[in-house]
């Protein structure tokens, strides 16, 4: 009787603190939205906004092979925060990593550039690292990306 208790009880605390941290979800999740759009408008982007809730900005297309989900590009990329400060500066030659190995917004967003194509990514905090802090971005975090794909391998 005393281990059903206590397994009733643990449950409850389970269950309680998972709707805790779906509120705290939906708080950056509205939060964030309403975060790029003010950026969107202070730096008169043409942003055009997914389902899912990336925001991308396409400022050269680009002509060659277009990515998709599962694949392995090189990307020349610059991170930084909405006030401008940078988590990572990346370099100019890029990374060549699979889409299938980042965060959802990068897999979603790269593959609307084709090879020499270059824009900007508004990663909200549900499309990057989420509601935890992660080796310094702080969590509930929008990200920007500057990014030209370079290479569809």
């Amino acid at each position: 009787m005393k281990n059903t208790l206590f397994v009733l009880a643990l449950m409850l605390f389970i269950s309680c603190s998972n709707d805790k941290k779906t509120e705290e979800d939906i708080d950056y999740v509205a939060k964030n939205e309403a975060d790029i759009q003010a950026y969107v408008e202070e730096n008169n982007l043409t942003a055009i906004r997914s389902n899912s809730g990336l925001y991308y900005v396409i400022e050269e297309e680009g002509t060659g092979a277009q990515a998709v989900a599962s694949s392995n590009v090189t990307v020349a990329y610059k991170g930084y925060f909405l006030n401008g400060a940078v988590f990572d500066p990346g370099n100019a030659e890029g990374i060549t990593i699979g889409l299938n190995q980042v965060i959802a917004g990068w897999t979603e967003g790269i593959a609307y550039f084709k090879e020499g194509g270059n824009g900007i990514l508004l990663v909200p905090a549900h499309l990057g690292y989420g509601n935890q802090d992660n080796r310094g971005i702080p969590g509930g975090s929008v990200l920007v990306f500057e990014v030209t794909l370079i290479s569809v391998n």
